[in-house]
């Protein structure tokens, strides 16, 4: 990390994924983590992600950073403390694709998390995974729902320590992963052995997917 620090408040592009760059000032970094401010938000970037960081060329002003932090300015940060400090705060989070996620992170394990969605309900999204996120004005609810029709509280099921026994206590269950990325993604859970999953598709083939390509899960 302390290769990067002589970047901290200047103005730097950061490539994520192939289709994902974004430029903005370095605010921070620590254990597995970046912060980049782009002129509106904080983005919290796990490093793992980090394709490439340098210098920006953009002449376009961007204004001091200002809104909405997961940390105070004296807390040493990391991946873990920084989904902890969002925990039950309307955030965004990107996981797949072009598609961003709105709602609220309920319980941080291991190696995965539990968000809750207005769309997809209660999800499970494994570390690895999590793209960015950025805390939402906390002024307003996802949707302009009312707090009614927002049941966020931590489930009465007790989460598994890690991603891939949360993963097994949902077998024969029908579930989506990656958000229905694929029809291929969304079945009956049969089984888990050995990193492969077993599921059936509603044709009745049977597919096998690598559990750690797996981004996001949620039982509709």
């Amino acid at each position: 990390m302390d290769n990067l620090k002589h970047l901290l408040n200047k103005r730097i592009h950061v490539k994520i994924t192939p289709e994902i760059c974004l430029d903005g000032i370095f605010t921070d970094i620590g254990d597995g983590i970046v912060v980049v401010f782009d002129g509106q938000r904080y983005l919290y970037i796990p490093l793992v992600h980090v394709h490439k960081i340098k210098l920006s060329k953009s002449n376009e002003e961007i204004s001091e950073p200002n809104g909405f932090l997961l940390t105070k300015q004296t807390e040493s940060i990391s991946y873990h403390t920084i989904l902890t400090n969002a925990k039950m705060l309307f955030i965004e989070i990107h996981v797949l694709g072009n598609q961003s996620l709105y709602g609220y992170i309920t319980d941080v394990l291991n190696d995965y998390f539990v968000f809750y969605s207005p769309i997809y309900k209660t999800m499970y999204i494994s570390l690895d995974h999590l793209k960015w996120l950025t805390p939402c004005n906390q002024n307003i609810t996802p949707y302009t729902l009312n707090k009614e029709f927002l049941p966020v509280r931590p489930s009465i099921t007790i989460a598994s320590a890690s991603w891939k026994a949360q993963l097994k206590k949902l077998e024969n269950n029908f579930v989506v992963f990656d958000m229905g990325e694929g029809s291929d993604k969304i079945g009956l859970l049969k089984k888990i052995e050995n990193n492969l999953i077993e599921l059936i598709a509603a044709n009745g083939e049977t597919i096998h997917l690598n559990l750690t390509h797996i981004k996001s899960v949620h039982v509709p």
